[in-house]
């Protein structure tokens, strides 16, 4: 039995969805349908988002999951994220772990650490443990795809993502 959330193959006659949870309808025939997903924000989208951020303040963006268009500000000195309930940012899906990633912000700037997560962490498309995160910068948390946006750091010729890991 196919999900028509994820497309997970589960076992015939369960109820539930074993890789996402989701219920699960048993019919003669399944139609799954998948949308392709375009990126369709530039760094001229992202002005919006620095609107009364200070200079130097992080401020990450829900592009894609059930949380586009929320943002977590980063002015804390260590920001826990991850499926815990006590995470600074909770991000309810299963490919999160419960204790995913850390950002730290010091006198350097941001920087992530994957603290043991199952399903990794990726930063410009490149899975990474410890990576310093720059304006424009796009981080792969399970299915959550953010952008770090990083106050007073948005000039003309400014390309979001493109920046390679440390």
């Amino acid at each position: 039995m196919i999900c028509g959330r994820c497309a997970h193959d589960n076992q015939h006659g369960a109820n539930f969805c074993s890789s996402c949870g989701s219920p699960l309808e048993a019919s003669e025939e399944t139609t799954l349908t998948l949308a392709a997903v375009v990126a369709t924000e530039d760094a001229d989208d992202l002005l919006h988002w620095l609107d009364g951020l200070p200079d130097g303040i992080g401020l990450l963006v829900v592009r894609s999951g059930h949380n586009a268009g929320e943002s977590y500000r980063l002015d804390a000195a260590r920001t826990d994220i991850g499926r815990h309930p006590s995470s600074m940012v909770f991000l309810d899906d299963i490919t999160v772990s419960r204790r995913h990633v850390e950002i730290t912000n010091d006198a350097s700037g941001y920087s992530l650490r994957d603290v043991g997560s199952l399903n990794g962490t990726y930063v410009n498309h490149s899975r990474v443990d410890r990576a310093r995160l720059e304006h424009g910068d796009e981080v792969q948390i399970g299915r959550f795809r953010l952008t770090f946006v990083l106050g007073g750091h948005l000039h003309d010729g400014d390309q979001v993502g493109q920046r390679g890991t440390t």
